[in-house]
């Protein structure tokens, strides 16, 4: 058998000083986590990552930069995940629009409320990426290829 890790996408995304986050219902209870989901066939992970932030959150997303790539494996689920982080600018917001299965509502917290509610982050990764995004890391897109 030949072992493969889930490739998921999320965005990082900062406006006045707050991130945008998700409320969710988990396994585990209510979660918070970054808009995010998995790569679906044929899909670039750019389109990946704005079509998981206006599913999860109803917010258009153009990503500017590659925040990171991160490995982790998830004891609870035997699982192991492969994380393309972005960040970019928000360009449009359908207030109506229905939300992902699962997720509550989106919401703006601070690095301190993020950081304070740490239990309930849905991975390590949340806090990982929000650290990573306030030191300054940023990656340029053209490192992602694409090749049909």
């Amino acid at each position: 058998m030949i072992w493969k890790p889930n490739v998921t996408v999320a965005a990082v995304i900062e406006r006045d000083g707050k991130f945008l986050l998700v409320e969710e219902e988990t396994s585990q209870g209510l979660r918070f986590n970054q808009p995010a989901g998995h790569l679906e066939a044929d899909e670039s992970l750019l389109a990946a990552v704005a079509r998981e932030v206006l599913e999860e959150s109803a917010y258009h997303f153009t990503p500017q930069h590659l925040l990171g790539v991160y490995r982790w494996h998830s004891d609870e689920s035997d699982t192991t995940y492969l994380r393309f982080a972005f960040t970019g600018e928000i360009t449009g917001h359908e207030a109506g629009r229905q939300l992902d299965t699962g997720i509550l509502h989106a919401l703006w917290l601070t690095p301190d409320e993020i950081r304070a509610n740490r239990s309930r982050h849905r991975s390590p990764l949340i806090l990982r990426c929000i650290e990573d995004y306030l030191a300054g890391k940023r990656f340029p897109l053209e490192l992602l290829v694409h090749y049909d």
